[in-house]
Formats: C-alpha cells, sequence, structure tokens
C-alpha cells in the first residue's frame, strides 16, 4: 500500500503563489495516476489536476491557466505548482493516487492552503 505525505501548504495574499509537493513511498510509481483534490469548508472534495503515468494532465476548469501539475519519477514526486491565487482557492489539499492495476485508493493527510483578499 502506497503512502502519501504532503507539504507545501499555507497562507498567502491573492494573486500569489504556492508549490504542493507529495511524496509517495511506492517503487512502482509509473504504476500510478496521481492527482490533486481539494476540500474547502463546508464543500464537497473536488478533483483540481491530475496526471497519469504517461504524463497526461486534466484539470478543473476553475484552474487551467494557474496550476500545473508535475511528476518526477525518479523522486517519486507530484508536484502542484499555484499561481495567480484566489480567495475561493483556499482549502484542505489533498494528494491522491490510484493503482492502474486494481484501481487502489489511497489519500494524503491533506495541507491547507489559505489565500487571503
Amino acid at each position: 500500500q502506497v503512502q502519501l505525505v504532503e507539504s507545501g501548504g499555507g497562507l498567502v495574499q491573492a494573486g500569489g503563489s504556492l508549490r504542493l509537493s507529495c511524496s509517495a513511498s511506492t517503487i512502482r510509481f509509473n504504476l500510478y495516476t496521481m492527482g490533486w483534490y481539494r476540500q474547502a469548508t463546508g464543500k464537497q472534495r473536488e478533483l483540481v489536476a491530475l496526471i497519469s503515468a504517461d504524463g497526461s494532465r486534466t484539470y478543473a476548469d476553475s484552474v487551467k491557466g494557474r496550476f500545473t501539475i508535475s511528476r518526477d519519477s525518479v523522486k517519486k514526486l507530484v508536484s502542484l505548482q499555484m499561481s495567480s491565487l484566489k480567495p475561493e482557492d483556499t482549502a484542505v489539499y489533498y494528494c491522491h493516487s490510484r493503482n492502474r492495476w486494481n484501481d487502489a485508493v489511497t489519500w494524503g493527510q491533506g495541507t491547507q492552503v489559505s489565500v487571503s483578499s
């Protein structure tokens, strides 16, 4: 079972940038589609971005053009570069993995991102 550890959250002013990172404890990193989800207070968890093993990316409409997801297979790391942040981006951000062989899903513990206006 893969374990995911996020880092990089914090407080930033609107228009600022943050970079989130997620380290995966697996020797078979390329078996996993990796992603970021977020959950704001009182709202459902929603997809932010996904990146497959071949590098294909999917973004929520609300973050297109502002956020970039990337992965490093050597470091077993997935990152989310967030720019032009808005107060509505405030949420707990969760790293997510899905094993493409057995569809097993793992969540990280979450990291808080707060954007002040």
